[in-house]
């Protein structure tokens, strides 16, 4: 089964607010995303400050999760929650742990 566009960039988000700053192979690994697919998102995520790049010397770029983007993770989750509460069946995939 497809993930949606929106199942994707949440499971991006959940990546980095579990394990800081990574590369964009570390990401593309962790949120089984390929890398043009995982690019776009990024760069979406971005526009919408949930993610923020940073460039380290010796590193290269990194990228990490905003304030911002673990407050809308945290609706996320709790959308998931209001979702199961109210006896929907339908949840968020991306959502669940």
């Amino acid at each position: 089964m497809r993930r949606s566009k929106l199942e994707i960039q949440v499971d991006i988000l959940k990546v980095l607010a579990r394990h800081g700053p990574l590369k964009l192979t570390h990401i593309m690994y962790k949120a089984n995303a390929n890398c043009s697919v995982l690019k776009q998102h990024l760069v979406f995520l971005a526009q919408y400050n949930l993610v923020e790049e940073k460039h380290l010397p010796k590193k290269g770029i990194l990228y990490a999760v905003t304030a911002k983007g673990k407050t809308a993770l945290t609706y996320f989750r709790e959308l998931n929650n209001a979702l199961e509460i109210t006896g929907e069946t339908s949840k968020i995939p991306a959502l669940l742990y």
